[in-house]
């Protein structure tokens, strides 16, 4: 049973960083009328409103800045899988999280 105890440890772990990123895309990109369950998990965070969140390359760069600061990571535009890494809350809490040890 103890082997188990890790994985959710790092489950919960995963979970409360997605709902930080989700607060965080909602305090940066100044969208008030949206709530933290608004934003699906593997919904894609752009592109258009009727396939996702919507957003654009200004809120990518706001966005990429915010996480920069919050969790002290460097995101290079050089780096190939930003794209990917940015495409959903649960891709950033994954690279976030290997990336930052959370």
């Amino acid at each position: 049973m103890q082997a188990d105890k890790p994985k959710n440890q790092s489950q919960n772990e995963l979970s409360r960083l997605k709902e930080e990123l989700k607060n965080l895309i909602i305090t940066s990109l100044n969208l008030p009328d949206m709530k933290s369950s608004d934003i699906g998990d593997d919904m894609p965070l752009f592109g258009t409103e009727d396939n996702g969140l919507g957003l654009d390359s200004v809120d990518a760069l706001e966005l990429g800045l915010a996480i920069q600061k919050q969790y002290g990571l460097k995101l290079d535009s050089k780096q190939g899988n930003l794209k990917e890494i940015f495409y959903s809350v649960a891709n950033l809490s994954k690279y976030i999280a290997e990336q930052a040890k959370v």
